[in-house]
């Protein structure tokens, strides 16, 4: 990972738990894919995908998650959730941040 995306990954981690956010891995993998951070809100599991744009071009941060990546994190999240004994509730977000400017897109990629 190249410093930008590590600097976006803090970036991310500092803020969500300043919102009350607990955090249980960072850089979770299996051979699916990779979850950049799964944090606990409340009752929830949260799935997080950090994006980081230099600019705004080309659809920014939050362009960047296509449907191709929406399936590795699901996938990958799949592949984690097999660990657990019960099913907690899921979510999952995305921090996208563009020139510095922070989005939190909660609940923003569906599991069909």
């Amino acid at each position: 990972m190249n410093s930008l995306g590590q600097a976006a990954e803090q970036t991310a981690l500092e803020y969500l738990q300043q919102q009350g956010l607990r955090l249980i891995a960072r850089n979770w993998s299996c051979k699916l894919g990779e979850i950049d951070l799964i944090m606990q809100d409340g009752r929830t599991l949260v799935f997080i995908e950090v994006r980081s744009r230099r600019n705004s071009r080309f659809g920014g941060a939050a362009g960047s998650i296509n449907s191709a990546k929406q399936g590795k994190l699901l996938r990958a999240a799949q592949c984690y959730l097999q660990s657990m004994a019960s099913l907690p509730i899921c979510r999952f977000d995305a921090i996208c941040i563009d020139n510095e400017h922070l989005q939190w897109l909660k609940d923003c990629i569906q599991a069909d």
